[in-house]
């Protein structure tokens, strides 16, 4: 994962202190009373050496190897999170503590990393990563959280000695009571640039994102910088869980029963409050599942576009299913066939997890292994930045690289050019990214508007308003409060 400060520069961090091994850069040791020479000498009636090492917090111990996880193997939080949770059995509210130091610390990692270096004699760069880790946490605890500041300090400076060691401790709590002494609004006046003078750094620094993402999502907006700060605010935000009942084989009603709340724009999607969505018989039974409503909403366009023969349709980038699964279900309502493809095999196993009916392959949307011409509808949901699920991934805005872009897009013009050729004549494509990045969305559809009859896709989402001018639509975050999806829907001349 790439450094925070500096908002997208700079190379890897380094890879741990050598204090010692153990998961997540820990020191090896044994906990006080858990064995080794401590135990052994309580054993045997000998006085112990000294108070030894603190208790182990287990929520923020959590937190700090999700952490360690991030930076040393490119593990991904949302993954990660839930299989730490249930190997170390926290539950309740350890486990939602422990979830909201990793991730709300790993949204706010630009902005901490400012203010760590406005509190420390050397730039957060040079300080050895499993310490700057274990401070990103105190950092976010004293300023995002309800946590006493006295806790906060306490609490970090014992999972440096547990974790890095005792003489790192030292310059920990220094930081951290420096810290402990100002408001983050006070502390954003001191290292965020002014707004008037530099918009883009004000809104990277007060925002925790890129400058090359500020500038991305400041131009998709149409370059207003008071609602691109409402977009980067919300993608710090923690998103609700969106379930979705999949037609014919669940029903709201159900979900409702089970403890959702109805979606505003979906007819197939609720909200879960809380609670774990696997342990809802229609979730567990794949008949419902976790999915996105604005990743229902753009399935359920391509399927409300008439078309005079409706008979065989293709998600032809399908993994990890979501879509198909929905696009499954649509279509075995009207007696249509889909196919799903994707070009990993594991992918393509957990598209099989997610349908009934469709058939299911491992296949190179840009090296076809159907016939041209071949489907009436095609729902290409392209690789892309991901822009538009940052609050989901909340390491993601680190990770990407905007010299990455152009061999990204290449790739989708690749696929779009091989979902017209699978499309017959008269048929629809839907072109969508879950990112709203200009690069990825309108400059690429632009390529083949003269090959094809551009839909106005709001005409089919008319349930959902504030979708743009069109003729594409786009979702967001801070308007409705899903992923911030791009569709465009083509119809092939």
């Amino acid at each position: 994962m790439k450094q925070g400060r500096g908002q997208g520069g700079g190379g890897r961090r380094g890879q741990g202190s050598g204090q010692g091994g153990g998961k997540g850069g820990g020191s090896g040791q044994v906990r006080p009373g858990h064995g080794g020479q401590a135990a052994h000498a309580a054993k045997a009636g000998q006085p112990r050496q000294g108070r030894g090492r603190p208790p182990r917090d287990e929520a923020r111990n959590a937190a700090y190897d999700l952490m360690r996880a991030v930076d040393e193997r490119d593990a991904y939080a949302n993954l990660l999170m839930p299989t730490l949770l249930r190997q170390r059995r926290i539950a309740g509210r350890d486990a939602a503590l422990a979830t909201e130091l990793a991730y709300g610390t790993l949204r706010g990692l630009g902005t901490y990393d400012e203010v760590i270096a406005a509190c420390s004699d050397r730039p957060p760069e040079e300080v050895d990563p499993p310490l700057l880790d274990a401070v990103r946490l105190g950092v976010h605890q004293l300023l995002r959280t309800r946590i006493p500041p006295h806790a906060a300090v306490s609490a970090t400076i014992d999972l440096v000695r547990l974790r890095v060691g005792p003489g790192p401790s030292r310059y920990a709590n220094a930081v951290l009571r420096k810290v402990a002494g100002r408001t983050l609004e006070e502390w954003l006046e001191i290292v965020a640039p002014p707004r008037a003078q530099d918009p883009v750094g004000n809104l990277a620094v007060t925002y925790s994102h890129p400058r090359w993402i500020v500038t991305a999502l400041r131009d998709a907006v149409g370059g207003d910088v008071d609602e691109a700060a409402a977009l980067l605010e919300a993608d710090n935000e923690r998103p609700r869980v969106a379930l979705v009942a999949r037609p014919g084989r669940a029903t709201v009603e159900e979900l409702v029963a089970a403890g959702g709340e109805r979606a505003a724009y979906s007819p197939y999607a609720v909200y879960l409050p809380e609670g774990d969505p696997g342990a809802i018989p229609a979730v567990g039974e794949a008949r419902a599942a976790v999915q996105d409503e604005a990743s229902q909403l753009v399935a359920l366009a391509l399927t409300r576009v008439p078309l005079d023969r409706d008979s065989t349709w293709l998600d032809m980038c399908a993994g990890p299913g979501g879509k198909a699964g929905l696009l499954d279900a649509v279509a075995a309502q009207r007696d249509a066939r889909l196919l799903g493809a994707d070009v990993q095999y594991h992918r393509a196993r957990l598209v099989w997890g997610t349908t009934r009916e469709a058939k299911v392959i491992t296949a190179d949307g840009t090296r076809p292994a159907w016939r041209p011409g071949a489907f009436d509808r095609v729902m290409l949901d392209a690789p892309c930045t991901g822009l538009g699920a940052l609050r989901r991934r909340p390491e993601a805005r680190w990770r990407r690289d905007p010299r990455s872009i152009p061999e990204l897009t290449a790739l989708q013009r690749r696929l779009l050019d091989s979902a017209l050729e699978a499309v017959r004549p008269g048929g629809v494509v839907a072109y969508v990214t879950c990112s709203p990045h200009l690069a990825e969305t309108r400059a690429v559809v632009e390529d083949v508007r003269d090959r094809v009859e551009v839909l106005d896709a709001r005409a089919f989402l008319p349930e959902v308003p504030g979708l743009g001018d069109g003729p594409y639509a786009q979702f967001w975050p801070h308007r409705h409060g899903t992923d911030a999806m791009f569709l465009a829907l083509l119809r092939r001349a």
